[in-house]
């Protein structure tokens, strides 16, 4: 049973063919805090400026990123998670700090890698606004559009996010990623990619 907080955050990212205020209860509903929606650190593309294909997942190549943290203090690895949204093909790698420079080194990789085909495999790719993806609007030098989802709104990557909670049965929070190796946190990635999973399907594709 899906809850009604969940179809009022659906409707407010644009995933169901309505408007907020055709919703009965919009005005009405309170919130504890009043959450600005623009950016505050401009790095980029906002997300209401992404191809509708990628929200509704009608075609590959569009991603959503963040990063998974052990520790937070800031000085030890973390994990950089990549999801595609219409596979759910889940890309998860060991990098050595929550830094924008390691990010953008972990990119290079997977540019290295695909060479030619990097802006077909990554047509779009959706991040937050955290400092560690400060620098990623550079790939679109490459081919692939970046786009930044609003504050305090992990909503907007729901797929990513998800796949995330689900790595946390592997590395689970407080506990340091230096213990682990590279490969521990692929092979982690291969488990889950090759785990049965529920695939939600947007609102206005059930329509079609």
């Amino acid at each position: 049973m899906i809850c009604s907080c969940t179809l009022y955050n659906w409707v407010w990212a644009g995933l169901l063919p309505i408007q907020a205020i055709e919703l009965p209860h919009t005005l009405r509903r309170k919130t504890s805090k009043h959450w600005n929606h623009e950016n505050k650190r401009v790095f980029g593309k906002s997300i209401s400026k992404r191809p509708a294909a990628a929200a509704l997942r009608v075609e590959e190549g569009h991603w959503e990123g963040d990063t998974v943290v052990g520790k937070r203090n800031g000085r030890e690895a973390v994990i950089l998670t990549l999801l595609e949204k219409k596979t759910e093909n889940y890309l998860a790698f060991r990098i050595r700090s929550k830094t924008s420079p390691a990010v953008m080194e972990a990119m290079q990789i997977l540019r290295d890698e695909f060479g030619d085909r990097s802006s077909k495999v990554f047509k779009t790719i959706t991040v937050d606004n955290g400092s560690e993806s400060a620098d990623l609007a550079k790939v679109e030098e490459w081919g692939t559009e970046v786009f930044f989802a609003h504050p305090y709104t992990s909503w907007e990557r729901p797929q990513n996010e998800r796949h995330n909670g689900l790595l946390r049965a592997y590395f689970p929070k407080g506990v340091s990623l230096e213990k682990y190796r590279d490969k521990d946190v692929l092979s982690a990635a291969d488990e889950l990619n090759g785990r049965p999973q529920k695939t939600w399907l947007p609102y206005s594709r059930r329509t079609l």
